[in-house]
């Protein structure tokens, strides 16, 4: 795992940088609008909700864009606009599976651009189901704070249902079946634990190992497919290594 929490560490500071071109915070938007046309706009009862707020103030997002998007999705404001949430499945160079998640006003454009990027970028869609069983969907909640205590944060996740707690780079990071994931989130935040991230990821049963140089095109496959406008995130089976992120960030 230490291979893609890296990549996160990455992909954190792009979006750092997006944040600035304000894309960062569209994406955000259509996941508290989603999370409250479904559950309602109460974060205390509404766990999806009360994420994506999380997600979003962690992005520094303004909170009359938080409190817009929340309006927009109990209908206080007519954004005039109806967003889907869709999966894609595909392959990269080497076979590498690909799982890309994508909330959209407009499948027909999702899936053109999905398309095209894997078929520009070396890899190329599949069938619905085609790569998804190498995948589980887990909670994925990292912690921030410089005097975590490995054991009491073990103990309180695994208590409230976790399977897992990984010291990856510093970082505490806790998986979660799907099932336990807001479980655990409220545990930990009940508990006083800073949560920096938090969400359901895509995770490989088993990660395949590639040369560099295949790697890293496949980590430009994923850039291009994270940067366009639709996709929420992408999952890979692929196993990154640090010397295939170094050469990736000095290409």
């Amino acid at each position: 795992m230490s291979g893609h929490s890296k990549w996160s560490t990455i992909k954190r500071r792009k979006g750092a940088e997006d944040a600035k071109r304000g894309k960062i915070f569209t994406r955000l938007g259509r996941d508290i609008m989603i999370a409250t046309r479904e559950g309602g706009s109460d974060e205390n009862s509404n766990a999806k909700l009360r994420i994506a707020v999380l997600k979003a103030r962690s992005a520094n997002m303004p909170k009359d864009n938080i409190e817009r998007a929340i309006k927009k999705g109990t209908g206080d404001l007519d954004g005039g606009v109806t967003f889907e949430e869709l999966t894609y499945e595909g392959y990269g160079m080497d076979g590498i599976a690909f799982i890309v998640e994508v909330m959209t006003d407009n499948k027909n454009r999702a899936l053109a651009e999905v398309k095209n990027a894997f078929n520009k970028n070396g890899g190329n869609m599949a069938s619905a189901g085609a790569v998804a069983w190498q995948f589980d969907q887990k909670g994925y909640i990292a912690l921030m704070g410089d005097n975590l205590n490995y054991d009491e944060v073990f103990m309180v996740a695994a208590e409230a249902g976790a399977d897992d707690v990984v010291d990856e780079d510093g970082s505490f990071v806790v998986y979660t079946p799907r099932e336990a994931f807001f479980a655990v989130e409220q545990a930990l935040s009940d508990g006083g634990y800073q949560i920096e991230e938090s969400e359901l990821r895509w995770i490989p049963q088993n990660e395949t190992e590639v040369t560099p140089e295949v790697a890293i095109k496949n980590m430009r496959l994923m850039e291009r497919i994270e940067d366009l406008d639709d996709v929420q995130s992408v999952a890979t089976n692929m196993a990154i290594t640090g010397e295939a992120l170094a050469a990736y960030e000095s290409s």
